[in-house]
């Protein structure tokens, strides 16, 4: 049974503040005698957003009702005129995400680690400036270039057909009772 829901039953709780009342803050806006909440005063409406561009609530700001519905309008209207971001980025320090277990490698292997290559040019000729010498030197950095990108594409062939190899095979519609 969730509730006791008997007026006269014996399982009532005492109220929770016990006799504590917390003073309520004072409306800033009623305070400096705003007449009217102007969306193009952006640091005054950053002071009414969280970090994360959410309009605080009138329980943390402690504004009045009339200047919480000016200022979130006022928000809103900034947010349209691009003056204010919807949103903020956040950048998180948990790596996966929020579940970490969805990302699994398919194997008990490591991914390779990828390889960086430099190529560099050394001009042994003393024909600086020659057309021909210049034309020969890019077409051999072509073939370079050209060959590192197949051996890198046969690298990731081989992964991908290891990876492949070492999948699970039974992962169909096997008895399962």
């Amino acid at each position: 049974m969730a509730r006791n829901n008997q007026r006269g039953g014996s399982a009532r709780r005492a109220p929770k503040d016990l006799g504590r009342r917390v003073k309520k803050k004072p409306c800033a806006l009623c305070r400096d005698q705003v007449s009217w909440v102007d969306y193009k005063d952006v640091p005054m409406l950053r002071k009414y957003m969280s970090d994360r561009g959410k309009i605080r609530s009138r329980r943390v700001t402690g504004n009045c009702a009339q200047h919480q519905r000016a200022l979130a309008q006022a928000i809103k209207t900034a947010r349209e005129l691009v003056l204010l971001p919807y949103t903020q980025r956040t950048v998180t320090e948990r790596p996966g995400g929020r579940r970490g277990d969805r990302e699994r490698p398919l194997s008990d292997t490591p991914p390779p680690t990828p390889r960086s290559v430099s190529v560099e040019v050394t001009d042994e000729t003393d024909n600086l400036g020659d057309p021909e010498t210049e034309l020969a030197e890019r077409a051999e950095v072509e073939e370079l270039v050209e060959e590192l990108a197949e051996d890198a594409a046969a690298d990731a062939a081989r992964a991908t057909t290891a990876a492949a190899a070492q999948a699970p095979a039974g992962s169909g519609g096997g008895d399962d009772a």
